[in-house]
């Protein structure tokens, strides 16, 4: 996939990041020409744009009761993931863990319609109550990881790009047969999967080494290439 034309505007359409973390999908969105401010419930020392420590949702609503969500031009959420994730809902189903995942995207949701503003929300393929308006891989732009994301696309749409042919095995072990191939799995550690410097490199993330922080990312490619769409979106609703 060819790879958006980075554009400079000034002044940036401010973009709203919520659950940031250490700022993978910032990145992008601050490529495709977004001002980005980010909020995460614990500290992200690692973020390269502006931060805000706070919970995610009581942010949100706090920024509709006073009225300065007007201030932003569209809001990117990356909710916590485990109750839909495919990966945690198998494993924790085979192994009897059983662990309780609070679902957050149903009151997400309610919050950002409330907003009238235009939104994305990132979620790993499962079982997640996410619309699949949007469906993005690594093999698209050409990355060292496949990391398959759902975006569910509130107030504005953008066209689903063909998926291409995956290269090759994601390298490691798998059903305790060991496969080399040309992408890296960005998690867990140990059984072929990637070492930090392998993570940041597959995925385009250099500002951070922590692999908590990379393990939970997403590459900047996704966002810059959503971003540009969205931005788009963004300055033909001024204009008109």
């Amino acid at each position: 996939m060819t790879q958006p034309t980075l554009i400079r505007r000034s002044p940036r359409p401010l973009l709203l990041d919520l659950f940031c973390c250490a700022g993978g999908a910032a990145t992008g969105y601050q490529r495709a020409g977004f001002e980005v401010v980010g909020v995460d419930i614990v500290d992200r020392p690692n973020y390269p744009f502006t931060f805000h420590r706070a919970d995610a949702l009581g942010y949100l609503a706090a920024l509709i009761t006073t009225g300065e969500i007007t201030r932003y031009a569209a809001v990117h959420t990356s909710p916590p993931c485990q109750a839909g994730c495919a990966l945690t809902v198998g494993t924790n189903a085979s192994r009897g863990w059983g662990r309780q995942h609070v679902q957050l995207i149903p009151e997400l949701r309610a919050l950002l319609d409330t907003t009238g503003l235009p939104y994305v929300i990132e979620q790993p393929t499962g079982k997640a109550p996410v619309r699949r308006d949007l469906w993005l891989c690594g093999e698209m732009f050409r990355l060292g990881v496949l990391r398959h994301r759902n975006f569910e696309l509130g107030g504005w749409t953008i066209p689903q790009p063909a998926h291409p042919k995956h290269r090759g095995y994601v390298r490691g072990y798998r059903h305790g047969v060991y496969r080399d191939g040309p992408y890296v799995a960005p998690y867990g550690a140990g059984g072929g999967k990637a070492t930090v410097p392998e993570m940041q490199q597959a995925m385009g993330i250099t500002w951070t080494d922590v692999r908590e922080e990379l393990t939970e990312a997403i590459p900047p490619a996704y966002t810059q290439w959503i971003g540009t769409g969205l931005l788009a979106h963004v300055e033909t609703a001024v204009a008109a």
